[in-house]
């Protein structure tokens, strides 16, 4: 099948456009600065929070979900803050919001509860295997690992004739989708979702691992976050945990798994942990249990 040649489309168009159209809630923005202020209290971040309901809901739920496995009941953001960290929160907060930003996409390009499955299983299954190798903020692979696949969702949006094509292109050949891209773009979803991360002023730690979770080799801050990432992406292709563009399971880079330095006797454990939390979450952020 002969597809047209997107590569005018270039990247930082793509991005310039989605940003203009999209962008995260001006309360993500005053969050960031008041947790960046060396005056402000948790209180201040808490007011802030809490001035949207829906994420303050969402957020309390998480709270008290099997991911933190609290002892003692949640009961406002402030106790949240306390118990997981402000940076942590605001990083919840962070893949809460962007999945209230975009709307409107067509099933036939994606089944957005079905993505946002595939997404949180992701993150669910990076945080717990940075658990297991005791990282130091999990939450942050939490949230990258949420925000992996976000490119697809910017051409499903930006350009809804190319990724229509790039489909029916993967299902008439059986390559991959991240072959097609390459091949028809010069770049994948991973580079195009992490080059949004940044236009949005997303922490490195967090847009890294996304924008090199195919091509873990070229991460240079985050190598290890970015493996994790890479790996989860891997294991909830293979075991259909929800599902995006791509059909088939894309290849493993011995070096990031090497870099890692993990057992194959430890991931039945670790995804054994990960399928209640991977239910509760999605319940909680994408309002529903069923897929």
């Amino acid at each position: 099948m002969a597809l047209p040649d997107y590569r005018a489309t270039t990247l930082d168009r793509l991005v310039e456009e989605t940003s203009t159209v999209y962008s995260l809630p001006l309360f993500y923005e005053r969050l960031n600065e008041s947790i960046n202020h060396p005056r402000s209290s948790i209180d201040d971040i808490s007011k802030i929070i809490t001035e949207d309901q829906g994420l303050t809901a969402r957020l309390l739920r998480l709270a008290n979900s099997p991911m933190f496995g609290c002892y003692a009941k949640v009961e406002s953001i402030t106790k949240a803050a306390t118990i997981i960290g402000t940076q942590q929160l605001r990083d919840l907060a962070l893949a809460a919001s962007v999945m209230a930003v975009f709307k409107g996409i067509p099933e036939d390009l994606l089944n957005m509860a079905s993505f946002w499955r595939h997404c949180i299983a992701c993150g669910i299954i990076a945080r717990s295997l940075g658990v297991y190798r005791r990282e130091s903020n999990v939450e942050r692979l939490f949230v990258a690992g949420m925000l992996h696949d976000v490119g697809q969702i910017v051409l499903a949006t930006a350009r809804p004739e190319l990724i229509r094509e790039l489909l029916e292109a993967q299902r008439d050949t059986g390559r991959l989708y991240l072959e097609l891209e390459r091949e028809r773009l010069g770049f994948d979803h991973a580079e195009l979702g992490g080059a949004l991360l940044k236009k949005w002023k997303i922490p490195a730690s967090i847009s890294e691992p996304v924008t090199c979770h195919h091509n873990p080799g070229a991460a240079e801050q985050f190598p290890h976050e970015t493996a994790l990432i890479h790996l989860a992406d891997i294991i909830c292709q293979a075991l259909e945990l929800g599902q995006g563009a791509e059909y088939d399971v894309p290849p493993l880079d011995e070096p990031a798994w090497e870099r890692l330095g993990l057992s194959t006797h430890i991931l039945g454990t670790v995804l054994k942990q990960s399928e209640a939390q991977i239910t509760e979450t999605f319940a909680i952020l994408a309002g529903g249990k069923n897929v």
